[in-house]
């Protein structure tokens, strides 16, 4: 796994969530996403679930939420949509605290330089957000410096450490087309296809 000392804003990609599950229809939570058997709901409710535990490792409060990885469930909050711009604005507003950056820190049960934590926490927001927006029909984009940071941590992950996520957010690589796009070139590193939409699924 990529290591890194530098310092990234995580403003645009939580502003861009934010953005995204407040363009999703309640008839949309049933349905399918480019993460295997995962619901629209419950990948809602995964984000959710890893603002708070990324949150914490931002502020460095080990605990439960840094202890055990944010799990996918179908269960979403009634009040999700209230929840929300809480999360990420929490996010949001701890990882722009320069101590954030510092030390060590702990996200998922393991131990890490709290700079790799936050660049996870990019990443998990960048992939995570094409999955939602491509689910729903969404237009998505992203900055050109985002998708490089991306880019280099998704090139950094091993085969063993693919399998060892268990479907999470890194798959098999997908093969695309060396003209692709960045950001196509980013998805299909993630195990996804680039391609994906909700009439192809079934």
């Amino acid at each position: 796994m990529t290591d890194t000392t530098e310092t990234l804003d995580l403003t645009p990609a939580t502003r861009r969530m934010e953005r995204i599950l407040a363009g999703i229809d309640d008839a949309q939570l049933s349905g399918p996403t480019p993460c295997s058997e995962t619901s629209v709901g419950a990948l809602v409710d995964h984000v959710l679930g890893l603002s708070l535990a990324f949150t914490a490792a931002a502020r460095k409060d080990i605990g439960p939420y840094t202890d055990t990885p944010p799990q996918l469930t179908s269960e979403l909050p009634p009040d999700w949509r209230r929840l929300v711009p809480d999360r990420l604005g929490d996010l949001r507003g701890a990882w722009s605290d320069p101590a954030a950056w510092e030390g060590m820190t702990r996200a998922g049960g393991l131990d890490l330089p709290a700079p790799v934590a936050g660049l996870v926490t990019l990443d998990e927001l960048v992939v995570h957000g094409w999955d939602l927006a491509v689910a729903t029909g969404q237009q998505y984009s992203c900055e050109p410096d985002e998708i490089a940071a991306c880019t280099a941590f998704a090139e950094s992950i091993t085969d063993e450490e693919r399998v060892a996520d268990g479907g999470g957010l890194f798959g098999p690589a997908v093969r695309v087309g060396d003209d692709a796009p960045p950001l196509e070139r980013l998805i299909g590193l993630t195990g996804r296809d680039p391609s994906w939409r909700p009439s192809a699924s079934n």
